[in-house]
């Protein structure tokens, strides 16, 4: 496999001292632009919407549930949790953070005719009751151990109700008010995200004063705006300038490891020829996972079998295909497909080289007489037909378990049949995904989850890949250290 050609702005200007930071602002890169800002209905990562609203319950370094919004929870019975509201805490707009607030965010999300791409986490609650101002009910349709979980992240912000009915969702999205640390000041897409910091936080008033997100696509563009001074924290540090960082003055390179996102190939498997479980297995048996990881990625990512994460709960270590081209021919001639057959591709620009990887599968699919036609759109582009399930028959994308460091995450949403962002349909795995949602005891339901991880690894509804690890630069003047869900805590952040 060949190894691509980086291209260097100049060796001077890559190795540059970074100059000195303002005390109060801090600007970001990112290598994609936010194109909408409602935390209901997010088709990107959650990252800036973090900072500008709540969760009842939020999550420490450590992981663990803190309170949040609410100041503690409790199970009632098997299918009723009762929280409780932080007394006094309101929206940015003056409005009040209280139990009707929580009900109106929630029912958005739940509400059919309102297509919500991420109501898969919080399709097992039924309805929200509000006692009072401060204490509300949350009624699942079964028993859902995972509830307080799923209201520490998206879709669970809490937004202000006046406010959404009165601009309409359209604008909430363009000009959202929260209750976070942060304010939204100004969103141009494609060109910045500035926040600052809200003085009446309940948490305290943020050390930063403002913030800027800029997004810049080409990732020797972002290490060179870190490196000059421009930015002073950077996303997706390319690997193969990672030797280049190491030890270099005033940077410091940030490793998550397995701290990203797992990359697969989606499967329209409803679809010939992919609706044949040989021809899945076939593209899967082709693909060389170990060379991407290593060759492209440079030792960034790790092959796996499986879309959950080590640090999942009922994480099964399914290990990664191994590369068998015989045995793929052999499977494609015995599903019909001789002299293989074309099929549309979709890869995006948006992972650690990602583009790479796709041209390699291009070159790996080819051996075994499958010629797979690449395109690589336009990162905003492809996350709405994404969402619209107007892909390619297969794709190229990233899903992890963030939200509840829980392989429920990782599987139901992309896996369960009828799901926003599942291509999958297989009765028996929607039979134990269901399952799955309504076990209360631990041991079970960890049982339940391998099972459907050993399903997917027999059948190949989706073709996992390898799990990226998370890399970040940054300043020596910012105090930062990356996380396993993957946020971008500005009220943790500090300037020396």
């Amino acid at each position: 496999m060949r190894r691509p050609a980086v291209k260097f702005a100049t060796t001077a200007l890559l190795f540059a001292l970074l100059p000195a930071v303002q005390a109060a602002e801090l600007t970001i890169a990112q290598p994609t632009s936010a194109t909408a800002m409602d935390p209901g209905f997010l088709k990107e990562s959650a990252t800036l919407v973090d900072n500008i609203f709540d969760t009842l319950v939020r999550r420490a370094d450590d992981m663990s549930l803190q309170p949040g919004l609410a100041t503690e929870w409790k199970a009632i019975n098997e299918t009723t949790w009762q929280f409780t509201l932080r007394p006094g805490v309101k929206f940015t707009d003056g409005e009040p953070v209280n139990a009707e607030a929580v009900k109106f965010s929630i029912d958005r999300i739940l509400d059919p005719a309102n297509h919500a791409p991420t109501i898969s986490y919080i399709r097992t609650i039924k309805s929200v009751e509000v006692i009072n101002d401060t204490q509300l009910q949350i009624h699942t349709n079964g028993p859902d151990p995972l509830l307080p979980t799923r209201m520490s992240r998206y879709p669970a912000y809490i937004v202000p109700p006046a406010y959404v009915q009165k601009v309409g969702a359209s604008e909430f999205a363009r000009k959202p008010v929260g209750s976070g640390a942060y304010k939204l000041e100004s969103f141009i897409p494609d060109e910045k995200v500035v926040m600052v910091a809200n003085e009446t936080y309940w948490r305290g008033k943020p050390a930063i004063d403002r913030v800027t997100w800029r997004p810049i696509p080409e990732a020797t563009a972002r290490l060179t705006a870190l490196l000059t001074g421009e930015v002073q924290l950077i996303e997706s540090v390319p690997a193969d300038l990672v030797p280049a960082l190491k030890n270099r003055p005033n940077v410091e390179l940030e490793q998550v490891k397995g701290g990203g996102l797992t990359i697969y190939l989606g499967l329209k498997d409803s679809e010939k020829p992919l609706n044949d479980v040989r021809v899945r297995q076939a593209l899967s048996l082709a693909l060389n996972r170990q060379a991407y990881t290593q060759q492209l990625l440079h030792g960034f990512g790790t092959p796996t079998g499986t879309m959950a994460g080590a640090n999942d709960f009922g994480y099964l270590a399914v290990p990664a295909t191994t590369q068998d081209v015989a045995k793929a021919k052999t499977l494609l001639a015995e599903a019909g497909y001789p002299n293989g057959f074309t099929l549309r591709f979709q890869a995006p620009r948006r992972y650690i080289a990602s583009a790479d990887v796709a041209q390699a599968i291009v070159q790996d699919l080819a051996a075994v007489g499958v010629k797979a036609q690449l395109e690589v759109p336009e990162w905003s582009v492809y996350t709405q037909q994404v969402a619209a399930q107007k892909q390619a028959p297969m794709y190229m994308l990233a899903w992890g378990s963030t939200q509840t460091l829980d392989a429920d995450a990782a599987l139901f949403p992309i896996l369960r049949s009828g799901e926003p962002y599942s291509t999958v349909h297989d009765a028996e795995l929607d039979k134990l995904l269901d399952q799955s949602r309504q076990i209360v005891d631990a041991d079970q339901r960890k049982k339940v989850l391998e099972e459907i991880q050993q399903r997917v690894a027999a059948q190949q509804p989706l073709l996992p890949l390898y799990r990226e690890d998370t890399l970040y630069a940054h300043s020596n003047a910012l105090n930062f250290k990356g996380r396993v869900d993957a946020r971008i805590p500005l009220f943790d952040l500090r300037l020396k």
